[in-house]
């Protein structure tokens, strides 16, 4: 019996992809960084990882089964968590509690990707009932979980503990915890550390290297549709089977989307990824100049603004209804210059609902080439602050960002176009303080040619100076700068020791918000002190 069991693991070893061989096992480092925390291990803690990490590796069938998981949901989920302004190393915890699998189900009944219970998912959004689980659904359940998270956080005032409390509940990981690790940045793992957490780590080592190393070239399409419809009938309108629509699209319960907007997943081939959260449009280098004035047409919230309206979906046939989204919402290009009613006829839409949804008077006409909504707006946008243009009214801001018209005027007390002055920063999701004069910036004059899009992530070498009282008195820096680009693993901790800067001079020079939040191919401007 011994000699079989000897001669089954050299078998196993010996038929090992050589990639996947334990010399080549990714092994736990002595420190980490996770969200903005350093995370350092000691040894005995890092036996103990490793012992998991080595687990993942030891079937190589499951693992690449698995690798496979993790490269078509992986970019659905980064996008998702980073819309939210949750740290993306959460992404581990998906691949710690499913496996990427959809329906996956605890034995405490927990379901999904994220392994929610029902009250749970209500509690964040998500519908489960009878017709649709959006707990299985890759997107709408990434959304609950960042949710979810930035709660526990908010509460724990740590994401070490924050991650801890997604397992046994922020009642639980207060009683556990206590106030000890609040506002820490620094955390050391050893034996004693939860468990929960040394699993996290040890999946953030194995599946770290592995993301972007894609075995195929498929990649997760996303459409939406315009219920009820089977999926039967989807299947014959986009070319799949019945059954590979069932498979991927879970949330519908009965296989059928019921009444209502939803997102249809199918594998696609190609190598180009899933529609991004921010369309990046790559800027030629320009050319040196002595000019110091500040211009807006290169800080990040007008980079930001040229990423709106962000379209997805089968745009192609953008000017049919049930084909695109427009910033996330079920929307349509129209094709030609018309009337509104004629318009609202052509997409199957009563006009004063249409009117409704865009917040338009009746009258106004219909655009050629322009993007409109066929659900409700939201009431405020997935970006902080909007830099008004020349040109720009408060109805094509409300529509650039998906926004209610009233929820912009609101937000900002404003009322009338005629008090919106070009260089005004606007507020899109904290409404604006009762007496709060609103800022302005430099706008600087620029031909329509100069006019171009360019990524959002790309930093302004030039804080945009703003124009309120009393100004405060901001620290002069000489024009000499550099960047740098983020590489997978590096958070502003480590870019600001290597560079000799603090992390609140690499937030302040690159707009970079309170969740330290930064992504990988990301340019970074330093300045030399």
């Amino acid at each position: 019996m011994k000699f079989r069991r000897l001669s089954a693991f050299w078998t196993l070893f010996l038929l090992m992809p050589s990639g996947l061989l334990f010399a080549q096992i990714p092994q736990v480092p002595a420190e980490m960084e996770f969200a903005d925390l350093i995370i350092r291990i000691n040894p005995q803690a890092r036996r103990e990882i490793q012992l998991d990490v080595d687990a993942q590796y030891r079937n190589p069938t499951y693992f690449k089964v698995k690798q496979d998981r993790v490269n078509l949901y992986m970019p659905i989920i980064e996008r998702e968590l980073r819309s939210q302004g949750a740290p993306e190393d959460l992404k581990y915890i998906a691949i710690q509690e499913s496996g990427l699998i959809p329906d996956a189900v605890s034995t405490s009944n927990a379901v999904g990707f994220w392994q929610f219970k029902q009250g749970t998912a209500e509690e964040v959004g998500l519908r489960v009932d009878g017709q649709v689980d959006e707990r299985k659904n890759i997107v709408t359940s990434t959304r609950g979980a960042a949710k979810y998270f930035k709660k526990q956080q908010a509460a724990m005032d740590n994401w070490m503990t924050a991650v801890v409390a997604y397992q046994m509940g922020l009642g639980g990981a207060k009683s556990y915890f206590g106030n000890q690790y609040a506002g820490k940045k620094i955390v050391e793992v050893d034996r004693n550390t939860h468990w929960y957490f040394k699993k996290f780590l040890a999946h953030k080592v194995a599946y770290e290297s592995q993301i972007n190393v894609f075995a195929s070239n498929q990649r997760l399409a996303e459409v939406q549709v315009q219920g009820p419809v089977s999926l039967a009938a989807l299947a014959k309108r986009f070319g799949v089977h019945e059954e590979h629509l069932k498979e991927y699209n879970k949330w519908a319960v009965n296989g059928k989307v019921p009444a209502g907007t939803y997102t249809l997943f199918y594998i696609a081939s190609g190598s180009l990824p899933v529609q991004p959260a921010i369309t990046q449009v790559e800027e030629k280098p320009k050319q040196s100049t002595t000019q110091k004035s500040t211009s807006t047409k290169s800080s990040p919230a007008y980079r930001q603004a040229n990423s709106y309206p962000r379209i997805s979906g089968n745009t192609t046939k953008a000017n049919q209804p049930n084909q695109i989204t427009v910033n996330e919402l079920d929307g349509v290009q129209a094709a030609a210059t018309t009337s509104q009613s004629r318009f609202a006829d052509e997409i199957g839409m009563k006009e004063k609902k249409f009117r409704k949804l865009n917040d338009m008077e009746e009258g106004e006409r219909i655009e050629t080439g322009k993007y409109y909504y066929t659900e409700k707006k939201k009431t405020s946008a997935e970006i902080e602050t909007h830099i008004v243009q020349p040109g720009e009214t408060l109805w094509t801001i409300s529509q650039k960002y998906g926004i209610r018209l009233s929820s912009l005027k609101s937000k900002n007390r404003i009322r009338k176009d005629s008090d919106l002055k070009p260089g005004m920063v606007l507020n899109l999701q904290e409404p604006r303080k009762r007496g709060e004069e609103i800022p302005r910036v430099q706008i600087s004059p620029a031909t329509e040619s100069q006019r171009t899009v360019i990524a959002q992530n790309e930093p302004d070498p030039t804080p945009v100076q703003v124009e309120t009282t009393p100004k405060i008195e901001e620290k002069k820096y000489t024009p000499s700068s550099s960047y740098h680009t983020v590489s997978q693993g590096e958070t502003l901790y480590s870019i600001s020791k290597r560079y000799g800067v603090t992390v609140d001079q690499l937030k302040t020079w690159n707009k970079i918000g309170s969740q330290n939040i930064i992504s990988v191919g990301q340019k970074l401007v330093i300045f030399t002190p």
